[in-house]
């Protein structure tokens, strides 16, 4: 990709964001905590030409919500500047929604081709407000946009569908709310008009309950430290294959959750912990999240060398 250029329409990008499994890098930062371009820059890389179709930077797993506005930049930057021509990025925008609309523009003017919109922060918000909110953003940017649906910003299919009648760039939905009732009803009101993402924390175990819901691919965040087993697991998932996806979830996602699930915030903790067990110095998780624990981050990497994913 040319540094600042657009090389997807909304179009476009909707058919290739679609077309296979979605990376969601983690963000380096050093010993002193502060942001390790030039890992990440080699880790997005390394994510680029591992099997995975999109890249959304500074997304949840990449710690968003923790890097400064500077930080943001370089960070949306540096995986421009780095991901293959042929693979598009989308990056994460949130905050209030002058903040948001400031982020999407630097983000386009910095190469992103797609913007993932976040919860706005810390308010609960009418329809109205969340309508405005994500209309501002795609009004912002000539590229493509996706809708967040999770934690206070929940959208309606009547919403979704008053945006992107005023917004073509509008282009889907990704969901980490995980309700089957709300799933059904956005497929079956937006589907000639959206695509729709899985964005749940450990997105494969929603995956494999919701093949029916609309969704036709989601964001891996065990791509970041084993990206073979997850696109194979993706692989299967796609082609019906229950008896592989049954095998690997219970061999390696159902243990994997019972780590995860100890402490609030670790749908992160872990995905950095796999990086760092795979032998890359991604740094630690910035407050207010907490790394896991010493005996945890050793359960996680026997867990890793007993399903074969890389240990360093």
């Amino acid at each position: 990709m040319e540094f600042g250029s657009v090389t997807f329409s909304p179009t476009e990008l909707a058919t290739c964001v679609t077309s296979g499994l979605l990376s969601f890098p983690v963000t380096y930062f050093d010993e002193s905590g502060a942001f390790n371009e030039a890992g990440y820059r080699d880790h997005v890389a390394r994510q680029g030409v591992s099997g995975a179709v999109a890249l959304f930077a500074a997304g949840g797993t990449g710690e968003f919500f923790s890097l400064t506005a500077d930080e943001y930049k370089r960070v949306v930057r540096a995986a421009a500047e780095e991901v293959p021509e042929r693979m598009p990025l989308l990056a994460g925008v949130g905050y209030g929604t002058a903040m948001a609309v400031d982020m999407a523009k630097a983000a386009e003017a910095a190469g992103a081709d797609g913007i993932l919109v976040l919860p706005p922060y810390l308010v609960n918000s009418e329809q109205e407000g969340l309508r405005r909110h994500l209309e501002a953003v795609c009004r912002g940017v000539g590229i493509g946009v996706i809708a967040y649906n999770r934690d206070n910003a929940v959208y309606s299919a009547e919403t979704l569908l008053a945006v992107a009648e005023r917004c073509p760039n509008l282009i889907g939905v990704k969901d980490g709310v995980g309700t089957t009732e709300m799933l059904v009803n956005l497929r079956y009101r937006l589907e000639d008009r959206f695509i729709f993402i899985g964005g749940m924390p450990t997105a494969e175990v929603y995956a494999s309950a919701t093949p029916n819901a609309g969704i036709s691919t989601y964001s891996s965040a065990i791509y970041n430290f084993a990206p073979e087993a997850a696109l194979a697991f993706f692989e299967a998932w796609r082609a019906g294959e229950h008896s592989i996806v049954d095998e690997q979830m219970r061999r390696f996602f159902l243990p994997y959750l019972a780590i995860r699930n100890r402490r609030a915030g670790y749908a992160v903790s872990i995905v950095k912990a796999g990086v760092r067990i795979g032998g890359s110095q991604c740094g630690a998780v910035r407050t207010p999240l907490l790394d896991l624990t010493v005996q945890e981050e050793r359960s996680l990497r026997q867990l890793m060398e007993q399903c074969g994913m890389p240990v360093g």
